[in-house]
């Protein structure tokens, strides 16, 4: 999409709600330290359709349309945090009005009594992200794209080196009860899988790998979506549909690895615990742990759970509590946060885990065959 630049100055009036709310949906993209000038700019354009915002940072970019009273069609950049702040302090129920100079050198910003000149770049400098041709797409309910997003963004990967873990995976595959739309991240010591069925026209899209921003960015937009989401991609791109809003991102360029082989199939020693309890419980004994290792021991023997944590520099703490639990005794240990979070996740008011040995993967969920799936891998104490 290409915006032509206009011959005359551009005057628009729009009212500061709205104007506000899709500054808050595009100035997030916005890095707030940038070496190119431009990126720091959101684009404002002016024509007969309203009043349409864009910001990017060359990975992805966000757009809205807003309406609002066109005087004077037109186009230009300001900066993106700024205007930003400057309509978030103005009177609500304001009416605020834009005008570009005749020179394009600044763009004057009236609400009431306050008056904002700000330094504006022309919008033939602002970058456009070609998205090319996005030949799969289908509309997602908002419910299910939140799960799909809340339930595995946790285990997304930091580590930059391996940047194909850097993202979550989403994949159509063939299901018991037909086609599934499956979500999977991971960082190597956890990982978060759930599915949910395959939206009409899904089926035989490509497996992609959406980045961490765009997720974050995203998750934010759906808590003001509340019609379905409509969806397009191709190997190397995607762009949602909120409404208004469009999301565009290029996708992560690497195969995510074979997630189905570090799911654990024959884990026989089962327990089941109550999920707020337990949660509990290791985040009070997991308060003595040292910040690096943050280790916790899990020590079962018939219907009893022993957590017990060491830390030499500042002490010791252990608490029982009662379990279903009927295989071998078994100790092993875990990262508590990772823990903590894994619990977060659940719905269900238990926990189920499933243990092989002490030094396996452990298979986490709230109940058998539950759409959430969770792996993670223990740690020695």
């Amino acid at each position: 999409m290409c915006f032509q630049p206009y011959g005359s100055a551009m005057k628009v009036t729009v009212e500061r709600a709205a104007l506000l709310k899709a500054l808050g949906h595009v100035h997030r993209v916005v890095e707030r330290r940038n070496t190119i000038p431009i990126l720091s700019n959101v684009l404002l354009r002016a024509d007969p359709a309203g009043l349409r915002l864009k910001a990017t940072d060359l990975d992805m970019e966000v757009t809205e349309t807003i309406p609002s009273d066109v005087t004077q069609p037109g186009a230009t950049t300001v900066p993106a945090h700024v205007i930003y702040d400057i309509v978030r302090k103005l009177p609500e129920g304001a009416q605020v009005s834009l005008e570009l100079a005749a020179d394009g050198s600044q763009l004057v910003l009236r609400s009431s009594r306050s008056r904002f000149a700000l330094q504006a770049l022309p919008e033939t400098d602002f970058p456009d992200i070609a998205a090319g041709e996005l030949p799969h797409s289908f509309a997602i309910p908002p419910g299910d794209l939140k799960k799909l997003i809340e339930k595995t963004q946790f285990a997304i990967s930091t580590e930059e080196t391996r940047y194909y873990l850097n993202g979550i995976f989403l994949h159509t595959l063939d299901g018991e009860n037909g086609p599934i739309l499956r979500a999977v991240a991971t960082d190597g010591h956890r990982l978060a899988r759930i599915e949910t069925a395959a939206p009409d026209g899904s089926a035989g899209m490509p497996g992609v790998i959406v980045p961490r921003k765009a997720v974050a960015e995203i998750q934010k937009l759906l808590e003001d979506s509340g019609e379905a989401i409509h969806v397009e991609l191709s190997p190397a791109k995607i762009r949602l549909t909120f409404g208004g809003v469009v999301l565009t991102s290029k996708l992560i360029d690497g195969a995510f690895p074979d997630y189905q082989r570090v799911i654990p199939a024959g884990n026989d020693k089962t327990l089941v615990v109550d999920r707020d309890e337990f949660a509990r419980a290791v985040d009070r004994v997991s308060t003595i742990s040292s910040e690096r290792g943050r280790a916790v021991k899990l020590a079962l023997v018939d219907g009893r759970l022993t957590l017990t944590v060491n830390n030499p520099d500042s002490g010791s703490a252990t608490e029982e509590i009662e379990v279903e639990y009927e295989a071998a005794a078994l100790d092993i240990g875990f990262n508590a946060r990772y823990l903590l979070d894994i619990a977060g996740q659940l719905d269900g008011d238990t926990a189920i885990l499933k243990f092989a040995d002490p030094g396996s993967p452990t298979l986490i969920q709230d109940r058998e065959g539950a759409a959430a799936l969770y792996v993670l891998m223990p740690m020695r104490v």
